[in-house]
């Protein structure tokens, strides 16, 4: 049998290895000059390749398709991954949050790792041929054509990534084949990505810690994190932000309210006496200075008008009323969300093939006999630390090997 992957990106090339493993002739065509484009640029050129914890509390960081990946992750772990690369060449350590990363801190060597094992296995790769069309005939796959002819096939792996960082080559296409095969391909939108957002960019650069920030449509409360929060130049970014950004991606942002708990740490009445303390030390001045003792100074401002309290007025002079909505701002302080930065900023896609059209089994299309999807191109996506490319290296491993139940060495 023969296959043809079309994608070298992280899925396509386990999905390729899997498959050439399996005793299959594999093919894989890049459209790009190299493998793995985007490998190069996640983690900040490091490549967080996966969360070394257990199916179970992987699954728990799934967004989106949890239910339908559950077969898949438990079949290739993020403990298989990890022997995979180590196996290959790659030596491997775990960071805060069990992020997992070559030891060299060069996403490079993670292709590298992918790609000999590939031509280990007896897959055939080539560069610079882009996919124009997938052949189907009766409900079946046939090959792909190419700008150079056909290539008869019998299966065809779809790996070809979602939207995001179109420069690295993920262009839709795969949403493209799905579509021209009648699958359904869901809205696709920027997930893990930083929002715009009003009234706060002259808090730009501001990094704070150990906050917590909620998202609530109406009285309904979608999500409440914590952790790191950066102030950006369009509004806010940083590993909270584009968690909490993968919870409301699929919402209209006009129903969307942010808010953001600078002090979480302290209760209403902890923080209450902790300002009567700082007022009555500090009288005689002026609340943009007082404040400088519980918030960065470029908060401060922000801060003093979600409160409406004059940043000038006097320690002293402040009202129990004002201070009520001081603390109110300090626990609550409002965020305006625009919209989402675009998929030139986003780490993943959000949106694709839909899931119930796929056996989550072999990855394999319950429409077309030999069509198989796996990687970004599905409608799956998950939180950052490395499940996304666990996602990839499941799904494709899934999709390698097909109908075979056991994969050989």
């Amino acid at each position: 049998m023969r296959k043809i992957v079309v994608g070298g990106g992280a899925s396509g090339l386990m999905a390729a290895y899997a498959a050439a493993s399996c005793g299959h002739e594999t093919l894989l065509l890049e459209k790009n000059e190299k493998l793995g484009k985007k490998i190069y640029i996640t983690g900040k050129g490091r490549c967080n390749l996966t969360n070394d914890c257990p199916p179970d509390e992987f699954l728990q960081n799934v967004v989106h398709g949890a239910k339908f990946l559950t077969g898949a992750i438990y079949r290739f772990s993020p403990a298989d991954t990890m022997k995979f690369m180590e196996e290959n060449g790659l030596s491997l350590k775990t960071e805060r949050g069990m992020r997992v990363f070559p030891v060299t801190d060069h996403a490079s060597d993670v292709t590298k790792a992918l790609e000999a094992a590939c031509r280990r296995a007896g897959a055939e790769i080539r560069l610079n041929t882009e996919v124009l069309k997938i052949q189907i005939a009766e409900n079946c796959v046939r090959g792909v054509l190419t700008r150079d002819g056909l290539i008869p096939a019998d299966a065809v792996i779809v790996a070809t990534g979602g939207l995001s960082y179109s420069s690295t080559g993920s262009t839709g296409d795969g949403y493209r084949f799905a579509a021209e095969a009648g699958h359904t391909v869901t809205d696709c939108v920027p997930s893990l990505t930083g929002i715009e957002a009003d009234g706060v960019t002259e808090a730009q650069g501001i990094s704070l810690k150990n906050v917590v920030l909620t998202a609530k449509q109406g009285e309904k409360t979608i999500s409440s994190r914590f952790g790191e929060l950066l102030f950006t130049h369009y509004g806010i970014s940083g590993p909270l932000t584009l968690s909490l950004s993968a919870e409301i991606n699929r919402i209209p942002l006009s129903e969307v309210s942010l808010y953001l708990d600078l002090k979480p740490a302290l209760d209403i009445k902890t923080l209450d006496e902790r300002l009567l303390k700082d007022f009555s030390e500090r009288a005689n001045e002026q609340m943009k200075s007082v404040l400088r003792g519980l918030l960065p100074k470029g908060l401060v401002a922000l801060v003093l008008r979600a409160a409406n309290i004059d940043a000038e007025k006097q320690a002293n002079a402040v009202t129990r009323e004002e201070r009520k909505r001081l603390i109110e701002a300090l626990k609550s302080f409002p965020i305006r969300p625009k919209k989402l930065r675009g998929f030139s900023e986003a780490v993943v896609t959000s949106g694709g093939v839909a899931l119930r059209e796929i056996d989550p089994k072999t990855m394999q299309s319950k429409k077309i006999k030999g069509l198989y999807f796996c990687g970004e191109v599905l409608d799956a996506d998950a939180y950052t630390g490395g499940f996304n490319l666990q996602i990839a290296f499941s799904t494709g491993y899934a999709a390698g090997i097909g109908d075979k139940s056991v994969l050989t060495q």
